[in-house]
């Protein structure tokens, strides 16, 4: 009988984690940013979060581009920007996470089957978010060790399916360009994918 994985360190977290980053340039920098959290456990309770760069690499852009992080749950918010969107690799270091502005969520919406498509769809007053994923892959589970991990400190186990195109559209205006390939863990996937069963364990 296979001996129990069990991993060292304190739950900090645990929910999911899909994102979509694009590039209208496969060689230049990143143009939009979206990274979503369904948090189910944590220090600052349950939640959702939308962190959403239209201008990543601009800390006071202008208003029709400005950078938001839609949330029912501030606190949560604030800290996962803090402590772990602010080491993803795409964001690190990056001048729009200075000027983030947070709203309230008033709606989040799923749909699809994370078989063939899949979306999340966030409004927060006069605003409308919507995250689509198409020409989903196998899913695969893994394990990052600390070494390995965005943050350095923990380990996260997580579930990833990568996909073929997406979409990030804000308030019926789809934005420009597209995922590019990646590897995680062995696999060939692309800078959108989705991230479910995901756990952060700090070390």
């Amino acid at each position: 009988m296979q001996e129990t994985i069990l991993f060292p360190g304190k739950v900090e977290w645990s929910g999911e984690n899909p994102g979509i980053s694009l590039k209208e340039d496969p060689n230049g920098p990143f143009t939009t940013l979206a990274s979503f959290f369904r948090v189910v456990l944590s220090p600052h309770g349950a939640g959702h979060a939308l962190v959403l760069m239209q201008s990543p690499h601009e800390a006071n852009p202008a208003e029709g581009a400005a950078n938001w992080c839609l949330t029912d749950n501030e606190p949560l918010a604030r800290w996962l920007v803090a402590e772990y969107v602010a080491n993803f690799g795409a964001f690190r270091g990056i001048a729009g996470l200075s000027g983030l502005r947070y709203r309230k969520i008033d709606e989040v919406q799923t749909a699809g089957d994370a078989r063939s498509h899949y979306s999340e769809s966030v409004r927060a007053g006069d605003l409308s978010v919507s995250m689509a994923w198409q020409g989903l892959g196998e899913p695969f589970c893994f394990a990052l060790a600390p070494p390995q991990s965005a943050t350095g400190k923990h380990y996260m186990p997580s579930l990833f399916i990568g996909c073929e195109s997406a979409a990030v559209t804000v308030n019926g205006i789809r934005r420009p360009g597209a995922p590019i390939p990646r590897e995680v863990a062995g696999h060939k996937i692309s800078t959108a994918m989705l991230a479910f069963s995901e756990t952060w364990l700090r070390v």
